[in-house]
């Protein structure tokens, strides 16, 4: 029977970045651990790097630099340099790229997020994003998110968590502005202060039940002084008592309440 057209096989494409290193590794596998194994496995990798670079070339402008990018795949290929074996009948590059591959995507996959959230979410992120862009393609408007849920088969709620966390990603510097026109501000111009009274609302809760507990005559004196803004010489003329004596009271009751409300405090941390 005669061959196929030898043009009608596909071609396997090689690179210039494929080294022959089968006796290097075959050297590795007889060698026991030491200087002289760790010396040939960096030679093998140092071989083999360009291949490592030619991979990280493939996740450029993703948001990671391209020096970090061909550090990862470096690593890659160390880890797949000293797992190898070939005595398997494997060919390296068929183990090595899908090593280098794979160290990473898990690179962008758990290091590069501004927000950590659970790897499902990461999973729809991308299948929204994927499926955006298909759907934007084939009808030539953003989709809705009817459609990429038609075109994915999520649901509705699934999407808008994947859309969600597209922004997750990366962050806005708090100097950016939003937009382009004169008018616009930095972030940081739309961020809220520290609310005094939200301090003031505490200090009243937690007074609230101890003004209750006390004596009708004290609660009456701190009435006066706090909420009627009375001198001591009026508060002592009213309930006749010396002015000397209104001002040990006042200072005995705030005394007393500020020291219920720290012992309250400290019992509510020690038990939390």
């Amino acid at each position: 029977m005669p061959n196929a057209p030898t043009q009608n096989r596909p071609t396997r494409r090689v690179y210039d970045d494929a080294p022959d290193t089968d006796a290097a590794f075959r050297r590795i596998a007889a060698l026991p651990k030491g200087p002289e194994r760790s010396a040939l496995q960096q030679e093998v990798v140092c071989a083999w790097a360009p291949m490592a670079v030619r991979l990280a070339r493939r996740f450029r402008h993703r948001g990671e630099s391209f020096e970090d990018l061909q550090q990862v795949a470096q690593l890659g290929l160390v880890k797949a340099v000293s797992r190898f074996d070939p005595t398997l009948g494997t060919a390296f590059p068929s183990f090595a790229i899908p090593t280098i591959l794979g160290e990473v995507k898990r690179h962008f996959r758990d290091d590069l997020w501004i927000v950590h959230v659970p790897r499902r979410v990461q999973e729809l992120r991308s299948r929204v994003r994927s499926a955006g862009n298909e759907c934007a393609s084939l009808n030539g408007h953003e989709p809705s998110v009817h459609e990429i849920a038609a075109h994915t088969g999520l649901t509705e709620a699934e999407v808008r968590l994947g859309q969600g966390a597209l922004e997750a990603y990366t962050a806005v510097s708090m100097d950016a502005l939003p937009g382009h026109s004169a008018d616009s501000y930095p972030l940081t111009d739309t961020l809220g202060g520290m609310e005094p009274g939200f301090d003031r609302v505490v200090d009243r809760e937690a007074l609230r039940p101890l003004l209750q507990a006390l004596p009708e005559r004290e609660r009456q004196i701190l009435y006066m002084r706090f909420f009627c803004e009375m001198t001591q010489q009026r508060i002592a003329l009213q309930l006749g008592l010396s002015q000397m004596h209104v001002s040990r009271l006042i200072t005995r009751i705030c005394a007393g309440l500020r020291d219920q409300v720290w012992a309250e405090a400290y019992d509510l941390r020690k038990a939390s």
